[in-house]
């Protein structure tokens, strides 16, 4: 349970007086972050159609993920050196500079590099947020806050289908991107106003956090040869990727048990410990959310749906993620553990009617067809909404005191992870089942069965350990 969990706290409490400015400063850099991966999903088909690179479809969410990672990594010892404004600014500077390296890619290769360097700061702006919400909020708070927090992918689903579908569909995808630098500008401003320079010594009282640059190294490298495999149609080769990159992540775990200088809390490496099965969940569910990087294409290629009409029904997942987000917040004992049981069970149910749902082209009237796509899209991400503010909270409370700090930029850590090796999963999975070769509807709709029925796999194993965690 949560510490001072007898406490009540309502949203009134969260939203007024300089509470409810912290949070929307703090809420903008995720928002910001949220809408930009909105817009790229729903533009990349465009982008795709005008400078080419179909095969590294995926690989602009795995770098971006990749660098995400790095970024919030290296957030912790940003905000203790920096304190919480500076961190905050630098942050925004460098996704501002990506935004840019993104709107003026005349090639592929532009445009991966433009995405890397987003990651970097968006991935920063994730971290910082979490990991200042222990600094700047009551415990009682914590629930509602990891529930806001998370709800900007709410405000994501909003924003960021409307404005990448309409320059989609108007020929000026790039504009998607430019659009991006007065948000910065504006979320810089507010920063400015909330987080003062004074608060530095809220989070830097300790001695400065090193970084586990070998960790994150291991990390990177195990989602990069998963993703380089996709580039390979020899199953052989494939197979290889695979195994290197899992070989990785394994070294990755057994290099922090023993660091020094540690990415992950204590007992986040063992599954056997309450902590390192809440981690293990988190990267499971959001792996299985990653197959959203596909679908516009689906849509598109299969269904003839505008990039309006497919980025709108693809943010039906993230829709789903903070609609259950917000109403779950509020629940407590019992009632979360019931959530946490449930979630699972209903992200891999949706992931396996869209295996059913999305190849589907004669058999289903059009108009049908759309409801029940967008039903099961949101009903992934509910199944993974429900019980998200009551994992991350079960990470606070389960961290020592004295690794908070830690804990709170591992959430982020653990969960861009998850994401960065499920877009490459995806990747291999999606090429490998004809997306390329033979391309056009029939590779599309095998791509589509074989990518949503496999990663049904994900939540499905997260069923398992959802029911230990409800425990505590």
């Amino acid at each position: 349970m949560p510490p001072d969990s007898t406490a009540t706290a309502t949203w009134g409490d969260l939203l007024t007086g300089r509470n409810g400015w912290m949070a929307v400063a703090l809420t903008g850099g995720v928002a910001l972050h949220a809408v930009n991966v909105h817009i790229v999903t729903t533009v990349l088909p465009s982008v795709v159609q005008d400078i080419g690179g179909l095969r590294w479809y995926a690989w602009n969410t795995t770098l971006f993920v990749v660098a995400s990672i790095i970024g919030a990594a290296l957030s912790v010892r940003l905000l203790a050196t920096s304190g919480p404004r500076a961190a905050y600014l630098a942050a925004l500077a460098v996704f501002a500079l990506g935004s840019i390296a993104c709107a003026s890619a005349g090639s592929m290769a532009g445009m991966l590099a433009g995405r890397s360097v987003q990651g970097l700061g968006g991935g920063t702006l994730a971290a910082l947020s979490y990991a200042l919400i222990r600094v700047v909020f009551a415990p009682p708070l914590w629930p509602r806050a990891v529930a806001l927090v998370s709800g900007m992918w709410g405000v994501a689903t909003l924003c960021g289908p409307a404005v990448g579908g309409l320059f989609a569909q108007t020929g000026h995808w790039r504009w998607a991107f430019w659009m991006l630098l007065p948000v910065c500008l504006l979320q810089a401003l507010l920063v400015i106003a909330q987080l003062r320079p004074a608060d530095k010594t809220e989070t830097a009282a300790d001695t400065t956090p090193r970084i586990p640059a070998l960790q994150i190294a291991l990390l990177a490298t195990s989602v990069l040869a998963v993703a380089a495999a996709s580039l390979s149609a020899q199953l052989g080769w494939q197979a290889i990727g695979v195994v290197i990159g899992i070989a990785m992540g394994a070294a990755a775990i057994v290099v922090d048990r023993r660091a020094r200088v540690r990415l992950l809390p204590t007992g986040a490496t063992r599954l056997t410990s309450p902590l390192g099965a809440v981690y293990v969940t988190v990267a499971l569910l959001l792996a299985g959310t990653t197959t959203e990087i596909y679908v516009p294409y689906f849509l598109q290629t299969l269904h003839g749906y505008t990039p309006l009409a497919a980025g709108y029904l693809t943010a039906a997942m993230a829709a789903g993620w903070s609609v259950a987000s917000l109403v779950s917040s509020g629940r407590e004992g019992a009632s979360a553990g019931r959530l946490l049981r449930t979630g699972p069970v209903l992200a891999a149910a949706s992931l396996l009617a869209l295996a059913l749902l999305i190849p589907a082209s004669d058999t289903i009237p059009p108009g049908a067809q759309m409801l029940l796509c967008g039903l099961a899209l949101a009903g992934a991400g509910a199944g993974v909404g429900i019980g998200w503010p009551h994992l991350l909270t079960r990470v606070l409370s389960l961290a020592s005191p004295a690794e908070g700090g830690m804990a709170s930029a591992a959430i982020t850590t653990v969960q861009l992870y998850g994401m960065a090796i499920g877009a490459a999963i995806a990747g291999l999975v999606a090429n490998a089942a004809g997306l390329i070769h033979p391309g056009g509807t029939a590779g599309a709709q095998s791509a589509a069965v074989w990518l949503f029925a496999s990663f049904a796999l994900a939540p499905a194993l997260a069923v398992l350990l959802a029911r230990r965690i409800a425990q505590h």
